[in-house]
């Protein structure tokens, strides 16, 4: 209950909302036709108010008629279409199944214009047919059989119309690696070497002409020979692309067309090419020359929405006969193509006839409405009036339709803006015939006024109920003259401070200065220069204006006497903001309601604690310095600070303050404020805090004393180390001779003293 509840409230709200007129920029009635579809103009004279706006003549009908426009000064336009040409259904030769044939709608921005399309299903509307086979080695049987079944495909399509064609095409892949041997042989025959009849290497040739005669389709069906490539997938949708765009080469006419697509393998598409080093895209464009596709071997595969747009832009009705193994595949295919078929094809191609017919018969019974290049600002939808129909966004769709049932579509048109002259085309899938939709837009006023000379001050002419000026005046009535001054000078007298707003929006701009409102019944006064005052909006007080003890101007609250406050709430006192000295806020702030107000920093009840306050120790440290002076003149003292004797009290701010003076001395004094802003109490101490100058004599002999210490001790030092260095020494010699175990005689380092000379001249003999 609580959700359908809601869900109800929900509608009812959106109902409302959908009756809305959301009017944005609106300055005229073109204006106010494009703002919204629910939104009239009221082009009565003098509907406005002086100075009202003219957007007010555009809002909701029902809201113009509350507001005094009468109904026939109101224009609301709706969207509307006309029959332009509307040939009717017939049968025969050349039947006309689709009616009208050519609709104009003239349409407003938001507002739906639906027209009715009728459709006819005729008994022998024309068919071409074109037999696109795959010539693969793999499709010998197959190919066999299609040049037997010639006769019994045209009699099959004799026995739907008598108005028929068929036409023959083929294809394998293309011709270079990997898909075909390039070998110079294979291509020339790239079948088995046991086949006699094989075509060279190709990609897709056209055969036959679409025609009605049959020994003509059967004698160039049976000229036709097997052919070979190299992979499985074959190039079916390069030939479905060509046998789709070339309509004068394949000779397609005005009227239903079918194309069988017959294969026992899969297909390359967009991006295969890549394989064989062909990068260049698919163009979907003609390119036959000779009754052969000439760009196969320099343009990649088409892709499969490449295909479906192209068969659907020619009215090509595709019908996949291919083997069971392929036939998911190829069932997925015709998912992405509308109004295509796929059935099952026997091994040997021999149930194609009874295929065809089934297909055909299945395709022309489903009937789809849709709309081609849709121009942008127009929304479309369709209502299928049929068994199994209904509304849908994209397409109209009817299935099972019999031959001469007459159904119906209801077309829905909606311009989302204001759009230019155009057309666009809604047709049958499957059939040629189309309507043509041309679209104008409605989106100006044809107000049609008798005019008046007395009409705008006799200054101008009215316009769907709007004055338009001669040169040189200006205003609502073209009442205001202009001089040196623009229009838009004017104007921005009426405007505060910059402001967009004319006259506070409570008031009319004339020639320059604001004519306010009247108010209301209630006593309310607008006034000022902008109209930005007015009696009544001020603070209430116990459900009164200003308490009702004062008088309300221009929002603020002048209070009889006797009474204060924002409200005229309170009765003047001063009793409850009187300290312990009489003194009313402490000097530091106002008394309002009986309740100080006080300054940054400063506490109630009384303004005098403050935490965060810092007396100016700096600024009345020379006062200090100057009565702790022992010459100091208590005149001059005056004159440089102001010492008050009044009583201090704990409450007051306080601060124990100390500098230093001229003579490097420090001075302590105690400082504290008193009921005042800047009104303080210094109490000095009597002494100073003075360090005593040094004495130069105990400096200098302390220094020399000093040096002549420290140059001593560094002399015991230096002969400690080399005693100590003597000592080492000997120790050590006499350690090495306690180890000699040799005197003196033994030594072998001994040497005597004496020394023996031989004279070599001696011989002995005393000579």
């Amino acid at each position: 209950m609580w959700f359908l509840l809601f869900t109800l409230l929900l509608l009812d709200r959106e109902a409302v909302l959908s009756q809305e007129c959301t009017k944005t920029n609106v300055k005229n009635c073109n204006d106010c036709m494009v703002s919204g579809p629910n939104c009239a103009w009221c082009k009565q004279k003098n509907f406005t108010k002086h100075g009202e706006p003219d957007s007010t003549r555009c809002d909701t009908e029902q809201q113009l008629l509350n507001r005094g426009c009468k109904k026939g000064n109101i224009i609301d336009y709706n969207s509307v279409f006309a029959i332009i040409q509307n040939n009717p259904i017939t049968q025969g030769e050349t039947p006309t199944q689709l009616a009208p044939q050519r609709i104009r709608l003239n349409l407003r921005p938001g507002k739906p214009s639906t027209f009715t399309v009728y459709f006819k299903r005729a008994e022998g509307y024309p068919v071409d047919l074109y037999y696109l086979m795959d010539l693969s080695y793999s499709m010998k049987d197959d190919l066999l059989n299609v040049k037997t079944l010639g006769s019994k495909i045209l009699d099959a399509l004799n026995s739907i119309t008598k108005n028929s064609r068929i036409g023959f095409g083929s294809f394998v892949d293309k011709t270079v690696l990997p898909y075909t041997n390039t070998h110079p042989d294979k291509l020339k025959k790239p079948c088995p070497e046991s086949e006699t009849f094989c075509q060279p290497a190709f990609g897709y040739q056209h055969v036959l002409d679409l025609t009605d005669n049959e020994e003509n389709f059967k004698n160039e069906v049976s000229r036709q020979a097997i052919s070979g490539n190299l992979d499985a997938p074959e190039g079916g949708l390069d030939a479905i692309m060509q046998a789709t765009v070339c309509e004068k080469d394949i000779g397609w006419r005005n009227n239903t067309r079918l194309l069988v697509y017959a294969s026992d393998d899969g297909f390359h598409f967009a991006g295969d090419g890549k394989l064989a080093a062909i990068l260049t895209p698919n163009d979907g464009q003609c390119h036959m020359v000779n009754k052969r596709y000439s760009k196969s071997n320099e343009m990649d595969y088409p892709s499969v929405g490449q295909v479906a747009q192209k068969l659907q832009q020619n009215n090509i009705q595709p019908i996949f006969a291919v083997t069971e193994n392929m036939y998911p595949v190829y069932e997925e295919l015709s998912q992405m193509i509308p109004k295509s078929a796929v059935g099952k094809l026997s091994n040997d191609s021999s149930n194609v006839v009874t295929l065809i017919k089934d297909a055909y018969n299945d395709l022309s019974s489903t009937v789809i409405l849709e709309h081609r290049s849709l121009p942008e600002g127009l929304k479309i939808s369709y209502n299928s009036k049929c068994s199994g129909g209904g509304t849908n966004e994209d397409k109209g769709r009817c299935t099972n339709v019999k031959i001469n049932k007459e159904i119906s579509f209801d077309v829905t048109v909606t311009a989302e803006k204001c759009i230019s002259e155009q057309s666009f085309e809604i047709s049958v899938l499957g059939f040629t015939e189309k309507i043509i939709v041309e679209t104008q837009p409605r989106c100006t006023c044809n107000c049609d006024e008798v005019h008046d000379p007395t009409d705008c001050s006799g200054s101008g002419k009215i316009t769907c109920g709007i004055c338009s000026c001669k040169e040189g005046f200006v205003g609502q009535n073209c009442e205001c003259r202009l001089g040196e001054k623009s229009e838009k000078d004017l104007v921005r007298l009426c405007q505060r401070d910059n402001s967009s707003i004319i006259c506070s929006g409570l008031g009319d701009c004339v020639c320059g200065f604001c004519q306010c409102h009247s108010g209301d019944t209630e006593g309310k006064k607008i006034y000022g220069k902008y109209c930005e005052c007015d009696n009544k909006n001020c603070e209430l007080n116990n459900g009164q204006i200003c308490g009702g003890k004062g008088q309300c101007d221009c929002g603020k609250c002048h209070c009889l006497e006797g009474y204060e406050g924002s409200a005229c709430q309170c009765k003047k006192s001063e009793e409850g903001c009187r300290n312990s000295r009489n003194s009313v806020c402490s000097g530091r702030g106002t008394c309002e309601c009986n309740t100080c107000k006080c300054k940054d920093g400063y506490q109630q009840p009384f303004c005098e604690e403050c935490p965060a306050c810092q007396l100016p120790c700096v600024e009345y440290a020379q006062c200090a310095e100057c009565h702790l002076q022992e010459n100091g003149n208590p005149e001059d003292c005056k004159s440089k600070c102001l010492m008050s004797s009044a009583i201090v009290t704990e409450r007051l701010v306080s601060a124990e303050c100390k500098h230093k003076d001229s003579k490097g001395c420090m001075i302590f004094f105690n400082m504290r404020q008193l009921d005042g802003d800047n009104i303080y109490y210094i109490e000095v101490s009597r002494h100073k805090e003075c360090v005593e100058p040094p004495s130069i004599s105990a400096i200098v002999g302390g220094t020399v004393a000093g040096v002549a210490l420290i140059g001593l001790l560094l002399l015991l030092l230096w002969k400690a180390v080399t005693h100590y260095q003597d000592l080492k020494e000997f120790r050590k010699f006499e350690k090495e001779k306690q180890k000699a175990k040799w005197n003196n005689a033994d030594n072998p380092l001994f040497t005597s003293a004496t020394t023996t000379v031989m004279n070599p001249r001696f011989t002995g003999d005393g000579k």
